[in-house]
C-alpha cells in the first residue's frame, strides 16, 4: 500500500488508528473519577503530542540515520514559528500559508547552518549547532526585536493588514482557520461518565503528522536512507570508496530542519504566538531526549518518546499534595503523611526528577529505548520451534549440505 512493504504498511495503519482514536484511548477514566486527572484526551495536549512527534521524527532522520547529534534544532522550530505568525499578520488567518512558509524559512535557515556546521563532525558539529541556536535565541531577544518583538513575543494585533483576509471580526482578531474551519472548534461526545473531545486543530495536526510519518518511512527505506546509514556506520570508509558524503548529510540536515519548521508552523496554527524561548537550548535538548527515549533510528520510537515526555510535563506535573492526600484518605493519618512525604519530591515541580530517573533506567536497561522494550516483549511471545519440528519430524535427520 502506498509503495510500502507489508511490515511498514502494518506500522502505518497502526499509527493511523492510534491517531484517529486518540480521543478515546487517552481518556480511559470517567470524568468524575479520581483518576480522571490522568486523562490526556483534551485538544491542547493531543495537539502537542502530534506536533512534538513531528519534531522528533525530523530530528531522528538526522540523528537516527546519520549519527550526527544536533544540539540546536530548536532554532528551526523558532524560525518556523516566527515565519508563521508573520504570514498570519500580513496575509491571512488561513493556517495553510503559515505552515508552508514556516517550512520554507526553516529549510533555508537550515541550509546555512548545515553548510557551516557539517564541515566538522562529532562533538564539534554538536557544539556548532548549539552555538547557532543560542545566537538565534540571543538575536531574537535583542537585535531582531523589530521582527521578533523581543521578550514579549510576536503576537497578532488588530491593526495587522492581512491582505487576503480581514483584520477584525466584531472588534477582535479573527481566529486561525483551515479554509473557514476554526482551529479551536470542537465537538464533545458524552458516553456514560466519559467525555470525549474531537477538535478541528487536532485532526489537522493528525493529517500533517501522518504525511510526515509516511515521508519518513519512504526516506528510511530509500537508497538515500541507505546512504545515510552508511555515513553513520563508517563515514571515512564511505569517502574512501569515492562517494562524497557531504551532500547526503546536508540533505538530511535540511530535511530535518524542515520537519522542525513544520512543527513550529503547526504550533502557530494552534496558537498564533511565537517567542524566543522556543529556540533555547533546553528545547533542543528536549527533542534529543524524546528521540533517545523512544528509540533512535526507529520509525515510531521518537513519536512515543515525544508523547511520553509531554505526558509527564502536562499531566504528572499537576499532581500535588492535596491530590495525594485524597488518594490516601482511607489510610491512618500517620501513614498518609509518611507516604506524601516520600512521594512529594517526585511530583509537581519535581516531575523532572521522576522523568530523569526513568530516562536513566531506560538508557541503562533498554539502550534502544522504549521500542527495544516492545521488541523484547514481542520475542517472549514468539513460539520457539522444538528440535523435532526444526528437523522436519526426524530428530536424527542431518541438515542438507
Amino acid at each position: 500500500m502506498l509503495g510500502l512493504n507489508k511490515k511498514d504498511t502494518s506500522l502505518f495503519i497502526l499509527v493511523l488508528l492510534l491517531v484517529v482514536f486518540a480521543p478515546f484511548l487517552l481518556n480511559p477514566f470517567p470524568e468524575n473519577s479520581e483518576l480522571a486527572q490522568f486523562n490526556a484526551g483534551y485538544p491542547d495536549l493531543m495537539q502537542r503530542f502530534l506536533i512534538f512527534g513531528i519534531f522528533a521524527i525530523g530530528f531522528n532522520i538526522l540523528f537516527g540515520l546519520t549519527g550526527y547529534l544536533s544540539f540546536g534544532h530548536a532554532a528551526f522550530l523558532g524560525v518556523g514559528s516566527y515565519a508563521g505568525v508573520w504570514m498570519m499578520k500580513l496575509l491571512t488567518m488561513n493556517v495553510v500559508p503559515a505552515i508552508i512558509i514556516s517550512v520554507i524559512f526553516a529549510g533555508l535557515f537550515s541550509v546555512v547552518v548545515g553548510y557551516i556546521s557539517l564541515r566538522r563532525s562529532g562533538i564539534y558539529f554538536s557544539i556548532l549547532t548549539l552555538a547557532f541556536a543560542q545566537m538565534s535565541f540571543s538575536l531574537a531577544y535583542s537585535v531582531l526585536t523589530p521582527i521578533t518583538n523581543g521578550e514579549t513575543g510576536l503576537q497578532l494585533a488588530l491593526d495587522d493588514p492581512r491582505v487576503l483576509g480581514v483584520s477584525q471580526v466584531d472588534g477582535s482578531i479573527p481566529p486561525a482557520n483551515f479554509f473557514g474551519l476554526p482551529m479551536r472548534e470542537s465537538f464533545e461526545l458524552t458516553m456514560g461518565g466519559w467525555l470525549f473531545t474531537f477538535n478541528v486543530g487536532y485532526y489537522l495536526c493528525a493529517v500533517v503528522m501522518m504525511i510526515a510519518f509516511y515521508i519518513a518511512i519512504r526516506i528510511f527505506r530509500s537508497p538515500f536512507g541507505m546512504m545515510l546509514r552508511a555515513v553513520k556506520s563508517n563515514q571515512q570508509r564511505m569517502n574512501f570508496t569515492g562517494l562524497n558524503s557531504k551532500p547526503y548529510t546536508l540533505a538530511a540536515f535540511v530535511i530535518s530542519g524542515m520537519y522542525a519548521g513544520l512543527a513550529g508552523g503547526l504550533m502557530v496554527a494552534m496558537d498564533p504566538l511565537a517567542g524566543a524561548e522556543r529556540m533555547q537550548w533546553t528545547a533542543s535538548g528536549e527533542v534529543v531526549l524524546m528521540t533517545i527515549l523512544g528509540g533512535a533510528g526507529t520509525l515510531i520510537g521518537p513519536v512515543l518518546g515525544a508523547g511520553f515526555i509531554k505526558y509527564f510535563e502536562n499531566i504528572f506535573s499537576k499532581i500535588n499534595d492535596n491530590i495525594l492526600y485524597g488518594w490516601f484518605s482511607g489510610l491512618p493519618e500517620g501513614i498518609a503523611d509518611f507516604l506524601v512525604f516520600v512521594i512529594h519530591p517526585f511530583i509537581g515541580k519535581g516531575w523532572h526528577l521522576t522523568l530523569g530517573i526513568m530516562f536513566m533506567l531506560i538508557v541503562i536497561f533498554l539502550p534502544g529505548g522504549i521500542m527495544e522494550g516492545f521488541e523484547r516483549i514481542g520475542r517472549l511471545f514468539k513460539r520457539k520451534p522444538s528440535s523435532k519440528e526444526s528437523s522436519g519430524g526426524n530428530p536424527s535427520a542431518a541438515p542438507a549440505e
